[in-house]
């Protein structure tokens, strides 16, 4: 039998049905004016050196920090390079991100860092000697000993960074081993008796070549991951240390849970397209960069900034305008 509303409950289900267009309208619109590869700012206001001791690890830790030009305290993203890299490597990211309004922090990490390959007889040799489980620990315990400190200088008076810093906000990134690393902090199950490197003060990561396990299930050991995730590889992402192809960085994705989780997989790309070393390769293409300072970009303003015009964006068709297509992406 059908039953006729009262009037006041129909007008007041018109206002609903109205507000909710104008405020999907309103969306929809911001999505088409969001621009990721627009600076917010014309690049960062300081690049800044300076060294965490890490007192409990009698450990020092070089990091590069990228000022946004603008004065309060702003989302925080560290960064984790690769395998035989350094705090100055990836300046692209470090420019990119703190012109749209981050700190961004590349951490060095002593013992898989420049030093081992500078001055070596067989760089090569070297360099696969430090791709190990120990040193992946070191990375892992090195990201909490940054954050502290970042910490302690946010709250001291004088200090460059004093009041310059959103922890509650922030992101971790990193390319390779430091993709590694960027996982085994922000949610990934490493399997290690009694080990547990998640922080939960990371609240969005994003992996640039990232990887799976020699040991364990994928979908084991990243079923549990809570936070927003984005990873980025290529089609031709292979690295000669590591035994990572591009079957084992296609794999982590379907084992993430739903919910902020987005693949990249750049058609042509290879392991160093994600670097900014200046060097010569066939494989090059200028719209690498562009996709991955666009995407990473929204992502970042999605969950860091909880913009819902990047969020729209991400989530719509804003992908395709910086992607080829060849180029694929996905989300869940």
């Amino acid at each position: 039998m059908f039953c006729r509303l009262p009037h006041e409950v129909q007008l007041s289900m018109k206002k609903f049905l109205f507000l909710f267009c104008v405020a999907a309208v309103s969306v929809a619109v911001a999505a088409d004016s969001y621009d990721p590869m627009k600076l917010a700012e014309a690049g960062p206001r300081k690049v800044l050196d300076f060294v965490v001791h890490d007192a409990k690890r009698q450990r020092d830790l070089p990091v590069r920090v990228y000022l946004p030009k603008s004065s309060g305290p702003a989302p925080v993203v560290l960064f984790s390079h690769g395998l035989g890299g350094s705090s100055k490597g990836y300046s692209y990211l470090g420019t990119k991100w703190a012109g749209h309004g981050y700190v961004v922090v590349a951490v060095q990490h002593p013992g898989s860092d420049e030093s081992v390959w500078r001055g070596s007889t067989n760089p090569a040799a070297a360099m696969k000697q430090a791709a190990n489980g120990r040193n992946l620990v070191l990375r892992l315990q090195d990201v909490p000993a940054v954050i502290d400190q970042l910490a302690l200088w946010d709250r001291e008076p004088g200090h460059p960074l004093n009041n310059r810093l959103d922890l509650e906000k922030i992101g971790m990134a990193g390319h390779s081993f430091g993709a590694l690393t960027t996982q085994g902090v922000s949610g990934e199950s490493l399997g290690w008796k009694g080990a547990k490197f998640t922080d939960p003060r990371i609240k969005a990561a994003l992996c640039l070549s990232p990887g799976s396990p020699r040991l364990g299930r994928p979908a084991k050991v990243f079923g549990s991951v809570k936070i927003p995730w984005m990873l980025m590889t290529g089609t031709n992402d292979v690295a000669s240390i590591g035994n990572q192809n591009l079957a084992s960085r296609l794999a982590v994705f379907p084992a993430l849970p739903p919910g902020g989780k987005y693949e990249i997989v750049l058609n042509g790309a290879d392991h160093m397209a994600f670097t900014d070393a200046p060097i010569p390769r066939s494989t090059s293409n200028p719209n690498h960069h562009k996709a991955i300072e666009a995407l990473s970009t929204a992502f970042w303003d999605s969950y860091l900034k909880d913009d819902k015009a990047a969020k729209a964006w991400l989530d719509g068709e804003g992908a395709n305008t910086v992607l080829t297509a060849a180029d694929t992406f996905r989300k869940k």
